[in-house]
């Protein structure tokens, strides 16, 4: 009975694991975005807001630089909106201020198509907004994933015609909490250890 009573306990611990990831989020700003049908690229684009990076909370300030760069084009155009293919990279690098790392932050890929969309305002004029999801290594070895959204400057009655500025954009990676893994690792491998010892 007690041996019953030891396996719906882990049962029940092991759901925890599901939780035990904290939200990253990165906001950047500005910066240059190319392209051509071979893909598209974004450089010189501030770190401008972190929130939930290693228990800081939210910190702002200039932080660092966020860049990418996707596979080429696989349907649509570079003006009406299409799709890019994955792959390329996604750089979110820190310059060590205000508790945020020195060096890259993530490291990684476009992990499946990426979205390219216009989006024609009320007065005629025209933003393009791209959108993928992400996945490569956090800074602390782990591989996570994620997602980005980046919306361009209004580029006016005009069609994007091969560079442009960012106005804004919003990156959120999940990242596995070690504190609580740790907890619940100790805590499997003490009821495995009872178990045993009751065996």
């Amino acid at each position: 009975m007690k041996r019953m009573l030891w396996i719906v306990l882990i049962a029940l611990a092991l759901p925890v694991a599901a939780f035990a990831n904290n939200s990253v989020d990165f906001t950047n700003s500005g910066g240059t975005l190319s392209g051509t049908n071979a893909g598209l690229s974004l450089s010189g684009s501030t770190l401008i807001a972190v929130n939930g990076l290693g228990g800081l909370g939210l910190v702002t300030g200039d932080l660092g630089t966020l860049s990418f760069s996707t596979g080429a084009l696989s349907s649509g155009s570079l003006q009406m909106g299409g799709t890019f293919a994955g792959g390329g990279s996604f750089v979110v690098w820190g310059n060590g201020s205000n508790g945020v790392p020195n060096g890259d932050i993530f490291n990684g890929a476009f992990s499946g198509p990426v979205t390219w969309t216009m989006v024609t305002l009320a007065n005629g004029t025209h933003n393009y907004t791209l959108t993928g999801s992400i996945s490569g290594t956090w800074v602390g070895g782990s591989t996570v994933e994620g997602a980005t959204i980046q919306l361009t400057i209004n580029t006016g009655k005009g069609f994007f015609n091969g560079s442009t500025t960012i106005s804004s954009g919003d990156t959120n990676v999940t990242v596995p909490e070690p504190s609580t893994l740790g907890l619940l690792g100790t805590g499997l491998i003490g009821l495995a250890g009872a178990l045993r010892k009751k065996a």
